[in-house]
């Protein structure tokens, strides 16, 4: 599926300016995946998209990356410069860039070729390109949504196939490995993350699968996910193996119906915490508080965890557009926990859930 790059570097260019910078120096990252297709390894040798309010983006690249990058979907946008192994790249930026102003330099870019930047432009004052792009990615276009939505999908029927291969007696590790070939074959490029956490485990909202047996009774946490076109998928179900008590159901309906309240509080305009608010407020009033760890949610894209988040003290409004999970936990230690986990998407309505597998308590062998 194809994007619009040269208006996602167009509006980053307004965005630049907008914000006061000199550029934006992005190095290999999303944001670079996101602005021009190209997605390079992040090496020792500098890569660096550099847009600015005014000019064409200039791409520079290491001499032995210049073929790769004249592949990039976006290259026809770009003005592709090279640079030598022996030469000094960031040299190389200071002759594309006037050496004093502020400049927005991508999150993931090593501190290395910070360091060396800062060497190069005297003067010059560095802050987070995140301050002015997360607000061009956190709003997704129908591309990016139809992704995420086939992503979700085959989450879903992961999430199927593995309640009906089973989990009886087997490792946390085994289930994982099999779950992340059900996300490959359901119709991911590839599997990304599966956490698996059985009875006392669940209890940890990020438990990496080990050797513990699986056995009846248990509640167990599955956490998966994988990318699509480049987009993630990320969605959480909490299933019994056999019969469940009646405290593991009583606290699964109090976690579905935090979920639900969220869900409900999406619309355009809502400040992010007040989604988190919403469900915070259904478990409090239940008695868990304590034992809901973590926010309600982070928005999702081409990286898992993205603006915007779903938490308190985050007032940014709720646009068309945005994508985010919802995922309230209950998490009680040495006993189990329970976390429900679906992908929204901002609607002028409301709200639109792009996951359907099952959210009530399934009993599986």
């Amino acid at each position: 599926m194809s994007h619009d790059h040269a208006t996602r570097l167009k509006r980053a260019a307004e965005e630049a300016a907008a914000s006061g910078l000199e550029a934006l120096l992005i190095a290999p990252s999303a944001d670079l995946l996101y602005l021009t297709g190209y997605d390079p390894p992040p090496l020792e040798r500098l890569t660096a998209l550099i847009v600015r309010p005014a000019g064409e983006p200039v791409l520079l690249v290491p001499e032995l990356e210049r073929p790769r990058a004249l592949n990039s979907p976006g290259a026809d946008l770009l003005d592709i410069r090279s640079w030598r192994d022996g030469e000094d790249p960031y040299e190389a930026v200071r002759r594309i860039v006037s050496a004093a102003g502020t400049y927005g330099v991508a999150d993931r870019m090593w501190a290395s070729h910070l360091l060396g930047l800062e060497g190069t432009l005297p003067g010059a004052r560095f802050l987070p390109a995140s301050r002015t792009l997360s607000r061009l990615r956190a709003r997704k276009d129908e591309s990016e949504v139809a992704l995420l939505a086939r992503a979700a999908r085959s989450a879903d029927e992961a999430f199927r196939r593995i309640c009906r291969e089973g989990l009886e007696g087997r490792a946390e590790e085994d289930v994982a490995r099999s779950l992340a070939r059900h996300i490959t074959e359901s119709g991911h490029d590839a599997a990304a993350f599966t956490i698996v956490a059985s009875g006392p485990n669940g209890a940890s909202p990020h438990h990496e699968p080990g050797s513990r047996g699986i056995r009846e009774g248990d509640a167990v946490v599955l956490d998966f996910g994988g990318r699509v076109g480049g987009y993630c998928s990320d969605v959480s179900r909490t299933v019994c193996v056999g019969t469940p008590t009646e405290e593991l159901r009583e606290v699964h309906e109090i976690v579905r119906e935090a979920q639900q309240a969220a869900f409900a509080a999406v619309r355009p305009g809502v400040p992010a915490e007040e989604v988190d608010a919403a469900a915070r407020g259904v478990i409090d009033d239940a008695g868990y508080g304590d034992a809901f760890l973590h926010r309600t949610g982070h928005g999702i894209g081409l990286e898992e965890h993205e603006d915007p988040y779903l938490v308190a003290g985050n007032a940014e409004p709720l646009e068309v557009g945005m994508c985010f999970s919802i995922e309230p936990g209950i998490y009680l230690e040495g006993r189990f926990g329970v976390r429900i986990e679906d992908i929204v998407t901002v609607t002028p309505d409301g709200g639109l859930r792009l996951n359907s597998a099952n959210r009530e308590l399934a009993s599986v062998m």
